[in-house]
């Protein structure tokens, strides 16, 4: 162990965050907009010398001065940062690192899951962390086979088409609505067996557990859909890390391309030839996301469709719109753009913590 010293950076620091962005910068990098710890280890004279962070149980940010690489210092953040995570207790880690640095963190005991663009690599600390997803995965899916044998469909709609094939569809219903339900029905209607994806994140206004109520409500006149939680492999945009990238878009395809390369993995444990997603007319995020799909999936052998976004007075019915009418409490709005069980949660008592967080949201509508 060295002799320097190791402290949090708490947000309100401007003088240390701003050490901190100079040494990220000397190395190439910038500060994640998304983190909720940031240490800083500091020489005899105040200098940053090494610095690290963390966003929920992802590691992010390491960085050494150049002036002090090779003295063992980024064990000792990466030591500290894990410390802090266990003590918050995420046992299960991840982070992403440079492809030349890969090797520095397999042998402090992390694996790697993927690689994209020869660009980074995304690591976690369980060896057989992604191997244990998909057999829960297919775990799942065997479990809930017997039922779903019995609703075989065949696909009016294209003919031509193989009823007999499984599917994908990933959503972040945030919250569930008739566009969601819609574009739900129609992949079902495209496939034996519909695997739909919920992104399990915590990220947003509305939490996981009232999203996932509220699409297993929403599709349970739809019998060949097998509901499951993404988990930490199939990825949102809010723990993807940012500071290795400049450019903003070239976030998002580095991001879609982690998560297509996963993707394609879980499409091959579960046997899925073909994935549906709504078009994007508000989103740039998802709409290159789409993009990039289209461009990777075929690629793979997987099959790749976009739907047209259903429609209400004119206009796609968008997740957005909804929280804008749940914060203006324009409930009459709302009977046009949700199925009833969303419209009963948010009239009901139970959704007031949920209503009260939309109320005083600065921003609902995302792009």
């Amino acid at each position: 162990m060295s002799d320097y010293i190791i402290s949090q950076i708490h947000f309100t620091d401007r003088c240390a965050l701003a050490k901190v962005d100079a040494l990220l910068v000397q190395e190439g990098l910038r500060r994640d907009a998304n983190l909720d710890y940031t240490c800083a280890m500091y020489d005899s004279r105040g200098c940053v010398i090494a610095t690290g962070s963390c966003f929920g149980n992802t590691l992010r940010c390491l960085a050494v001065s150049k002036s002090h690489q090779g003295e063992g210092l980024l064990n000792e953040i990466l030591t500290h940062l894990m410390d802090v995570q266990y003590e918050r207790g995420n046992i299960r880690l991840f982070l992403y690192t440079k492809i030349n640095s890969a090797k520095f963190f397999e042998d402090l005991g992390f694996y790697e899951i993927a690689r994209v663009d020869d660009a980074l690599v995304f690591m976690e600390n369980r060896k057989t962390g992604f191997a244990d997803y998909l057999k829960g995965l297919v775990k799942a899916a065997d479990d809930a086979l017997p039922a779903q044998a019995l609703c075989a469909k065949t696909d009016i709609s294209r003919p031509g088409k193989a009823s007999g094939k499984s599917a994908a569809l990933v959503m972040n219903a945030n919250p569930f609505t008739l566009g969601h339900q819609y574009l739900v029905e129609r992949a079902a209607s495209c496939c034996r067996i519909l695997h739909l994806f919920i992104l399990n994140e915590d990220t947003g206004l509305i939490p996981f557990s009232i999203r996932k109520k509220l699409v297993l409500a929403g599709v349970s006149h739809v019998p060949n859909v097998i509901c499951h939680d993404s988990g930490p492999y199939i990825i949102s945009g809010a723990t993807f890390p940012s500071y290795f990238l400049k450019d903003e878009d070239m976030v998002i395809k580095s991001h879609a391309g982690l998560d297509i390369t996963l993707f394609i993995q879980i499409a091959k444990a579960l046997s899925v030839t073909s994935r549906f997603a709504g078009d994007e007319p508000y989103s740039h995020v998802t709409r290159i996301y789409n993009q990039i799909m289209a461009e990777r999936l075929p690629a793979a052998g997987i099959d790749f469709t976009i739907f047209p976004r259903k429609e209400a007075d004119g206009s796609p019915i968008s997740a957005s719109k909804v929280r804008q009418y749940l914060k203006e409490k324009n409930f009459d709005a709302l009977d046009r753009l949700v199925p009833p069980s969303t419209l009963d949660y948010f009239k009901s008592d139970a959704a007031a913590p949920v209503l009260e967080r939309i109320y005083h949201a600065e921003d609902v509508v995302h792009y």
